[in-house]
């Protein structure tokens, strides 16, 4: 049984039909980080992003499986920019970087915990972005 509180302030109880996930059942987290208002230089550049990816898997502490995919594409302007992707051994870490708004789709799902709000901090910080939307769903 689990108690809610009512709009009438009054205790009520009723039995939960969805059971609430045990931690140590958590198989992975995933988070997206929409990123606005970036630098055009930093996200118009494979370089830049390249090494990105290398000082987000050291913050987050995540081993780089293979090297990081950077490619540019995109004839409709509303979505040209570059795309990356870099395999992680616990799983993956992707982004698109949209010329036309200056933003940033970044991705990363990973069955090994990681800080999210670090990677938001730093992700912002690093591309030049005025604020961040962030989404994380846990993976059972």
């Amino acid at each position: 049984m689990e108690k809610l509180l009512d709009r009438g302030s009054k205790l009520a109880s009723r039995k939960s039909a969805v059971k609430s996930p045990d931690k140590s059942d958590l198989w992975g987290i995933s988070s997206s980080f929409d990123i606005y208002n970036c630098t055009p230089d930093t996200i118009r550049s494979a370089d830049k992003i390249k090494q990105f990816v290398l000082e987000l898997c050291d913050l987050i502490e995540m081993k780089r499986f293979g090297e990081t995919v950077v490619v540019h594409f995109g004839e409709d302007e509303k979505v040209a920019g570059y795309s990356m992707m870099q395999l992680i051994e616990t799983s993956l870490i992707s982004a698109h970087f949209a010329n036309l708004t200056n933003a940033i789709y970044l991705d990363v799902f990973s069955c090994k915990a990681y800080d999210v709000k670090a990677v938001e901090e730093f992700a912002t910080k690093f591309f030049g972005g005025s604020h961040c939307v962030t989404h994380t769903t846990c993976r059972y």
